[in-house]
């Protein structure tokens, strides 16, 4: 175990055991290398957006936090009644935790700011490209996008999504490692099929100002 990391591994296909790569904090919850931690955040997490679903966002936090408070009031003076009653001096309870330095640094701010005005940026650009028909079949790609949106809208709600997009986030990433090689196989056929229908489409409309990738190689070879 090097630099205090866990490695974790798991039964292949033929019995054997497979060494699974390893991940950060937050990817190690959502790829279940320790059950009972991703566990208990995905279960508090849910917990927590079908009460926000259902009641408003002061109320959950509310009950939630009082929730916290009574259980941390009640271990401290279980574990002060647990002392006295011993005769022993283990100090606070949550003494650990209050050592934990929370502080941000100036360096990690600005660090999560740049990344922010990066990502920002690039999807502003992005926006205009496709609204502004930069490329004609990217820009029917968005609106083919945006029209299933509106039917996505109609069945759900958006606190319905954000729930369902937390299910996946937990779910998909594990079923993906565990058949990665199936899905990947089906992923290049879609994407092939998507590619060579979108040349087709590019060759068949006279505005679009982008030569597929085959018959600018076509025409490269014709040229030499």
């Amino acid at each position: 175990m090097a630099g205090g990391s866990k490695r974790y591994s798991r039964n292949n296909s033929n019995g054997n055991f497979q060494s699974l790569p390893e991940r950060g904090p937050v990817e190690s919850l959502i790829y279940w290398r320790d059950v009972k931690k991703s566990g208990i955040v995905f279960g508090a997490g849910l917990i927590t957006l079908v009460a926000i679903s259902s009641f408003s966002v002061i109320s959950v936090f509310a009950y939630l936090s009082l929730l916290a408070l009574v259980g941390t009031v009640a271990f401290r003076v279980y574990k002060s009644v647990t002392q006295a009653v011993q005769k022993t001096n283990d100090g606070h309870p949550f003494k650990e935790y209050l050592e934990l330095d929370l502080t941000l640094s100036q360096e990690k701010v600005q660090h999560f700011a740049g990344v922010a005005v990066a990502h920002i940026n690039g999807f502003v650009a992005e926006l205009r490209r496709l609204f502004l028909v930069e490329d004609i079949i990217d820009s029917i790609k968005f609106g083919v996008i945006l029209w299933v949106f509106t039917y996505i809208g109609a069945w759900f709600n958006g606190m319905t999504l954000v729930i369902l997009a937390f299910v996946s986030l937990f779910t998909l990433p594990k079923v993906y490692e565990n058949n990665k090689q199936s899905i990947d196989t089906y992923l290049d056929l879609v994407r092939n099929k998507l590619t060579e229908i979108t040349d087709k489409i590019r060759v068949a409309l006279p505005i679009g100002n982008k030569k597929p990738v085959a018959a600018a190689a076509a025409e490269s070879d014709k040229d030499k």
